[in-house]
């Protein structure tokens, strides 16, 4: 309890508590609780993190990865927080500005974190006495027998005015205030690192979808270069079937594959269209406001380092609000506690009262009141059915929950890193092999088509051999797409970017927020 809560208790609250006949002792006895918190003292609970990432390259590659990431980042005009500049694409770069400012998932996460803040709030006030002004009249007709007169004696009505101003307040005297406002502060602090959850999870959904677009742009130039040549080869073939050197099987066999090409073509346009629509709803559009150009990907090298498994718990923001959350359960257990101590509201009334409304600010009509209307200023439960010992078991029972939940929240972190890692260390060895895969295949199709000239070889050779190149050329390009999102989920596992995220305010994601998201920050 702060200072100004015991001064008022001890100067507002010792003069209403003579006129309840309260002694002394009792008194100073309540003036040295109060401000006693009942919660347990918190500490983060301990989990287990390894010295070094099982999937993580050895020391000097990590020492080399982590200067690669910090070189590439321009050092201090870069926003923290802003990974995505580390693959250099204006285009990205354009879309990502996009999705912060008009993605209704991250409005809507923001209007949240204003709501945590109001509840926050709205505890504190707890705090603080609560002062209420109030105006009217009543009239009443008392009974004969209250005014000990006979029964069937005539009595007067009579209206009363009054214009009073009411103080309440409890004084928090085991902490059940205190425990309720850090109870609020976490949840807030928790509302906060949810937002950053939803916006580092918008963030690599963009990219991701980015990334996939530009991976069947390539798929589609790459078909569109296999519909070109097959649509020559049949006409080679159509041409040598005329003249009478092939049968009418080879063209067959050349429309059949020049078809094949062209659905497959059609399917990979399918995929690209609803690719494109979902990312035009991560930016806040409708799939009618969006184009995206074709822009077949290019090959990505960047390495990012993993650092230390303890940085993890820092960095990600579904850790941090796992955390907070048990801060919270924490206090909770405070709050349940105190319901088994002494409750002390302090109530008052000062005005003016009278029977006429004209004389109703004469200093002669003022009036006062001291405690409250109904019942007692100081109480304390004696039997409740076990209802208190209840609320104090779901308490605990809740911060062990949430503590469960936070190790669980550790675990998982570290199984994102490591399969991520695990995937783009295996996909740089895919690749290479793959890349051997589509020298061979493109040198066998070769010597197939001289040899189909040279008549050595019948035409299903070449189109065995056309169609293995294409199949090898098309794993190759998705192992390249492949690369670039693990590479987006491992940053994103990691807790979006070498030095985390910033912690802006909710206003600065929906300006209309502004009022609303005042508070303090984590």
């Amino acid at each position: 309890m702060n200072a100004l809560s015991i001064n008022n208790l001890g100067g507002l609250g010792g003069k209403l508590l003579k006129p309840l006949r309260i002694s002394s002792a009792l008194l100073a006895a309540m003036l040295v609780l109060a401000g006693c918190s009942l919660a347990p003292t918190y500490e983060r609970p301990a989990v287990n993190t390894s010295v070094a990432y099982k999937e993580a390259a050895d020391e000097s590659a990590n020492a080399k990865a982590a200067s690669d990431w910090k070189t590439a980042q321009p050092a201090e005009d870069l926003a923290r927080g802003e990974w995505w500049k580390i693959f250099n694409d204006e285009g990205l770069n354009a879309l990502e500005v996009q999705a912060l400012e008009a993605n209704q998932n991250l409005k809507a996460a923001a209007a949240r974190l204003s709501q945590s803040r109001a509840l926050r709030q709205d505890a504190r006030s707890g705090l603080f006495p609560q002062v209420n002004a109030g105006f009217g009249a009543t009239r009443q007709r008392p009974s004969p027998a209250s005014q000990g007169l006979a029964p069937d004696a005539n009595t007067t009505p009579n209206t009363l005015w009054r214009a009073q101003l009411g103080v309440s307040y409890e004084a928090d005297l085991f902490g059940r205030v205190a425990s309720t406002v850090d109870a609020a502060t976490a949840d807030a602090q928790r509302s906060e690192a949810l937002f950053h959850s939803v916006r580092l999870a918008l963030q690599a959904d963009v990219a991701q979808q980015y990334f996939l677009l530009r991976e069947l742009d390539a798929e589609q130039e790459l078909y569109s270069g296999t519909v070109d040549l097959r649509t020559q080869s049949l006409k080679l073939v159509q041409r040598r079937f005329d003249e009478g050197d092939i049968s009418e099987v080879d063209v067959a066999r050349a429309k059949s594959e020049l078809a094949s090409a062209q659905s497959e073509s059609f399917g990979i346009a399918r995929q690209r269209a609803n690719a494109e629509h979902a990312l035009a709803i991560l930016l806040g559009k409708t799939p009618a406001e969006f184009d995206f150009k074709p822009q077949p990907l290019q090959r990505l090298s960047i390495t990012i380092p993993a650092g230390l498994p303890s940085d993890l718990l820092e960095r990600r923001p579904d850790i941090a609000a796992a955390e907070r959350a048990m801060a919270a359960a924490n206090a909770r257990v405070g709050v349940a506690r105190s319901a088994w101590f002494p409750r002390l509201d302090l109530t008052g009334g000062l005005g003016y009262e009278s029977a006429k409304l004209g004389d109703l600010f004469n200093w002669s009509s003022r009036t006062f009141l001291l405690g409250p209307l109904v019942g007692t200023a100081l109480t304390l439960p004696i039997f409740d059915g076990g209802r208190r010992e209840a609320g104090v078991n779901r308490a605990r029972a809740a911060y062990e929950e949430d503590v469960a939940n936070y190790r669980q929240t550790v675990l998982t972190a570290f199984q994102e890193v490591e399969d991520n890692l695990a995937s783009l260390r295996i996909l740089g060895d895919q690749t290479r092999a793959q890349d051997d895969a589509v020298s061979a295949s493109n040198r066998a199709a070769r010597l197939s088509h001289v040899q189909y000239r040279e008549g050595s070889v019948s035409y299903f050779n070449v189109i065995d051999a056309d169609r293995t190149v294409l199949q090898q050329q098309r794993a190759a390009v998705q192992l390249d797409g492949e690369r670039a999102r693990s590479t987006v989920n491992l940053i994103r596992a990691l807790g979006g970017g070498w030095h985390g995220p910033s912690a802006p305010t909710a206003a600065q994601v929906n300006p209309q927020t502004k009022n609303d998201a005042a508070g303090n920050k984590m």
